[in-house]
């Protein structure tokens, strides 16, 4: 007996932890979030899983049920050599699946639709619709190198690794980057939303519970985006203007203008939370625009002017060298009017373009 026991323990031992694994994973927060968009999420997963488990689970029982019946040892199983067609049978091998298939890619299809993340809000929760007077919070977010930065345009304030809005309300997330391409992900309010430098994402959702959630970076960036996390707070109404005020409070005298940006801007790791009571009201356009520093020409006016046909070898002229991060980039500067273009030697001329 003592033998037994001893053979059997490191068995035991072995299947413990991967129990305890998947007891874990009851209560896991992306199959058990407190936002309805993240609740929607966790539902179509679940109706896949079910989907898929209804061809699943019969494969494997009757893949043990074939390799019971017809075991060596099974004498009275009937042998037949010669079968090779049964219409019933290539009925169900080719029928189910191909119904679950269909089924799986309508609700897919119907869901990816609803879920999309520029989709504005048709509801609070399943019991809930929208209300139409209700206005949606604006929070335009910033991936850093390695922090992020939330402004909030209409309350005037931004944080530094802190985020927070109120139970009930629908968020509209304005979604960028600085550099390169990170994730903007709070598994208990909604799926992932690509933050990519010189573009805007966006994402609409709402948060059903109060409490504190965790916010972080689903996509590796660099040395610190181990630490790449932030908190985000579901608030009740009273609650969320106090965490205004506090802001505006703490915030007192730090503003986020474009020169201070800019220095956030350098990266840094395990970032404190911080606070500013002002912000340029321009600013996040300018960060999508990829012009914060005003020597440099925004994106959407070279679209503008490649969409009128371009500047032509004149605009070279309108080059200038600048230093970013230790190293020297080629950036425009200047647009060339028509007679730099064909030679003038007055240089007063090139209209300089600045924000």
């Amino acid at each position: 007996m003592s033998t037994q026991r001893s053979h059997r323990t490191p068995w035991l031992r072995a299947a413990l932890p991967l129990l305890t694994l998947m007891l874990a994973g009851c209560d896991m927060v992306v199959m058990n979030p407190s936002g309805d968009i993240a609740a929607q999420q966790a539902d179509l997963v679940r109706t896949a899983t079910y989907l898929m488990l209804l061809i699943i689970v019969p494969v494997i029982l009757l893949t043990l049920l074939f390799a019971w019946r017809y075991r060596a040892s099974n004498t009275d199983a009937p042998y037949t050599p010669d079968w090779d067609h049964s219409t019933r049978l290539e009925l169900v091998i080719w029928g189910a699946p191909l119904l679950i298939i269909i089924a799986l890619g309508a609700v897919t299809w119907i869901s990816t639709h609803k879920l999309d993340p520029f989709r504005p809000l048709e509801r609070i929760d399943a019991q809930r619709p929208l209300p139409a007077d209700v206005k949606p919070l604006v929070v335009q977010v910033v991936a850093l190198d390695w922090k992020w930065l939330f402004l909030y345009p209409e309350e005037g304030i931004a944080t530094v690794n802190e985020l927070a809005a109120p139970v009930d309300r629908p968020i509209r997330f304005h979604i960028t980057a600085s550099t390169v391409m990170n994730t903007f992900y709070v598994p208990a309010l909604a799926g992932m939303i690509y933050a990519m430098p010189g573009m805007e994402s966006q994402l609409h959702a709402v948060i059903n519970k109060p409490g504190e959630y965790q916010g972080l970076s689903a996509n590796y960036s660099g040395d610190g985006f181990s630490h790449m996390r932030f908190k985000f707070h579901g608030l009740s109404d009273a609650d969320f203007q106090a965490w205004v005020q506090r802001n505006r409070t703490e915030g007192q005298g730090q503003a986020l203008s474009r020169e201070a940006y800019l220095k956030l801007e350098q990266p840094s790791e395990r970032e404190p939370v911080r606070r500013f009571a002002q912000v340029d009201p321009k600013l996040f356009e300018a960060i999508v625009g990829r012009c914060v520093d005003s020597s440099k020409m925004c994106m959407h006016q070279m679209m503008a002017i490649d969409a009128a046909g371009g500047g032509g070898k004149g605009g070279i002229d309108g080059l200038t060298s600048r230093s970013w991060r230790g190293t020297e980039r080629t950036t425009v500067a200047a647009l060339c009017t028509p007679n730099n273009i064909y030679g003038d030697a007055d240089d007063s001329r090139a209209a300089v373009v600045q924000r």
